[in-house]
């Protein structure tokens, strides 16, 4: 029987066979859950049935966590698992939690000391920092960059800052349809010999990691439009 805990389920960060990605162990604790708290329902449903063939989906339970739902649900949702049973997070791709709502049931649980068990999964933060040659030591997750141009301009040179100043690695992200217009702002902005990795579609049979000088990338062709990508800046 599997132990009453808050399970934090990767999911695959692409079309992706989820044994290339995913331990069997995971497969065996989404069996044992009927609880899960998922960002979207339709992909969640889809992502369990493809790890396991032979659940029963209509027999599972449902709870929606993302930027629509309101903050006062978000305590409820944990409630089977005060009662004694393993309740699953799943996010859209990746590990939940991280860059994720997934976080705030966690943050609950960890308030209420009710067990959380992070399963392992890829997560593109890590995976993309592995592969850019940058500071494995010294790094830090920025989100999304402003979009109004100045404060966007503003927000880069202070991370272009804190590389140098720091020796830090800066590693953010952008909506797949802007990735080529935040390439061309880094061009603009930064330093030229300030190095950017692109690293897209990770863990997917088109992936694609490159490390490049901003200078280099000024004259380098490429086409990240609507892929999922991550960028990562350092000296």
């Amino acid at each position: 029987m599997l132990k009453a805990a808050l399970y934090l389920i990767p999911v695959p960060l692409g079309d992706t066979p989820i044994d290339r990605v995913l331990p069997a162990y995971n497969r065996e604790v989404i069996a044992g859950i009927s609880h899960f708290v998922v960002e979207n329902v339709r992909s969640a449903r889809r992502f369990l049935k493809k790890s396991n063939p032979d659940i029963c989906i209509d027999a599972l339970t449902f709870y929606e966590l993302n930027r629509h739902t309101p903050a006062t649900e978000v305590s409820s949702y944990l409630n089977p698992l005060r009662q004694g049973q393993p309740v699953g997070v799943i996010s859209e791709a990746g590990c939940p939690a991280v860059a994720d709502p997934g976080a705030d049931v966690a943050a609950i649980a960890q308030r209420e000391h009710l067990p959380v068990v992070p399963l392992v999964g890829p997560s593109s933060i890590l995976m993309s920092l592995m592969a850019s040659g940058f500071n494995g030591q010294s790094f830090a997750f920025q989100g999304y960059l402003p979009i109004e141009a100045g404060e966007r301009a503003k927000r880069i040179k202070q991370l272009e800052q804190r590389v140098y100043a720091e020796d830090q690695t800066q590693i953010f992200i952008e909506t797949p349809y802007r990735n080529h217009k935040m390439i061309e702002d880094l061009v603009r902005t930064c330093r030229p010999h300030t190095r950017l990795c692109v690293a897209a579609n990770i863990t997917c049979p088109d992936e694609n990691i490159r490390t490049l000088s901003l200078s280099e990338w000024a004259k380098t062709s490429y086409n990240y439009q609507k892929t999922p990508a991550i960028f990562l800046l350092y000296k």
